[in-house]
């Protein structure tokens, strides 16, 4: 099995998780987009607005996004296993 490698740099975008952190890192457009869905959700369903609308917003405060993008778009993004993954993770975690 293979997996898209999505390595985010230890000093990457960091977005926090409050709905003033996500908003903060969206464009105008899908913050108010945002705002909708988190107005209109069922108390039940807002958690699970945030958590939807915080992974787009690390994704859109990435940079490398738009080149991300186009690589998958295109067939051209890295690829790779999911032991290379554990294994990069054990290494970063010192074990």
């Amino acid at each position: 099995m293979t997996a898209a490698s999505l390595d985010f740099p230890a000093d990457g975008p960091v977005v926090p998780k409050t709905a003033d952190g996500i908003a903060a890192a969206l464009s105008p457009a899908r913050r108010m987009e945002f705002y909708r869905q988190l107005g209109t959700a069922p108390l039940g369903q807002v958690e699970a607005v945030l958590r939807r609308w915080w992974c787009e917003a690390v994704l859109d405060a990435d940079p490398r996004a738009e080149h991300v993008y186009h690589a998958a778009i295109s067939g051209n993004l890295a690829k790779t296993t999911l032991d290379e993954i554990t294994a990069r993770r054990a290494e970063r975690q010192g074990g």
